[in-house]
């Protein structure tokens, strides 16, 4: 994001024509605001300039939306800068005063985001590299055309395409995503989808505790035994699969399992889902 250029606040008083009519028009809000500083530190002539200028501090707060942060917390920072701009402000420079407020409440702002709208703790010196790939990128997109290359980017920031690919990353470290948020077409979030019971876990477990008995039936059975369980696998299929019948894949099954819980003996026997009657 460019810095906002300055601009004065829109109020009634602001327009600069000449009299019209014989009237003269209200003074300008310079005029306004040159009136008030002669009168600080009057507490009242304070709260003018600061309600004087209230709508410059919000519009450039608002310039600054959209990046995670609420509108009314940008707001607040803007408002506090602008009450130090009042407070420093030095009418000896020859500078306007929404210029000087201008640069003031645009630097608070950009200060807010790099100390306090990072979701994940970074390095300052990251975050401020971060911040200024991303300007480079918004800037060299409008020049170019086209999405810079990281060559391009580092090339414009006077950087190393390393220290560039790290800004690029930290900009993923700024917000994160809830884990209970709808983040697919089917609006389940990563916390439904880890809470789900997977049912090759249990199958994984059961596996391992019939290990050791695995190891000593053939080779023939302990295929069967994969392809029913692990590769999920009908008795149709799995006669098919090795040219034979599927009554006799049947029997081979039953056997298979009951040699299995025989050779546990007092360890139990496998968990329901190596159970032929349940699969």
């Amino acid at each position: 994001m460019k810095d906002a250029e300055p601009v004065e606040p829109t109020t009634s008083e602001s327009r600069t024509s000449g009299p019209v009519g014989g009237d003269v028009l209200p003074p300008t809000t310079a005029e306004i605001a040159d009136e008030l500083f002669q009168r600080l530190p009057d507490p009242a002539a304070r709260d003018e300039l600061v309600l004087l200028f209230r709508p410059l501090s919000r519009y450039l707060a608002r310039r600054f939306a959209g990046r995670g942060e609420p509108v009314e917390d940008l707001e607040q920072v803007a408002s506090i800068a602008l009450i130090k701009a009042v407070d420093r402000f030095d009418r000896g420079r020859e500078v306007k005063f929404s210029t000087y407020a201008t640069v003031t409440i645009v630097g608070e702002l950009k200060r807010h985001f790099r100390d306090k709208g990072w979701a994940l703790n970074v390095p300052r010196r990251v975050k401020e590299l971060s911040l200024q790939v991303e300007r480079a990128v918004s800037e060299l997109n409008q020049t170019l055309g086209h999405s810079p290359t990281v060559k391009e980017i580092a090339d414009y920031t006077g950087s190393t395409e390393e220290e560039v690919v790290e800004g690029i990353e930290a900009m993923h470290a700024y917000s994160t995503t809830p884990l209970d948020a709808p983040t697919d077409e089917d609006k389940s979030s990563p916390l439904a989808r880890l809470t789900v019971q997977d049912d090759s876990m249990e199958v994984l477990e059961s596996w391992v505790s019939v290990k050791s008995a695995l190891k000593t039936l053939p080779e023939r059975e302990r295929r069967i035994l994969h392809l029913r369980f692990f590769k999920g696998m009908t008795q149709t299929q799995i006669a098919e699969e090795l040219g034979i019948s599927q009554m006799h894949v049947s029997r081979l099954l039953s056997t298979t399992l009951r040699k299995v819980r025989d050779r546990l003996g007092p360890m139990g026997s496998p968990s329901a889902n190596l159970d032929e009657d349940n699969a």
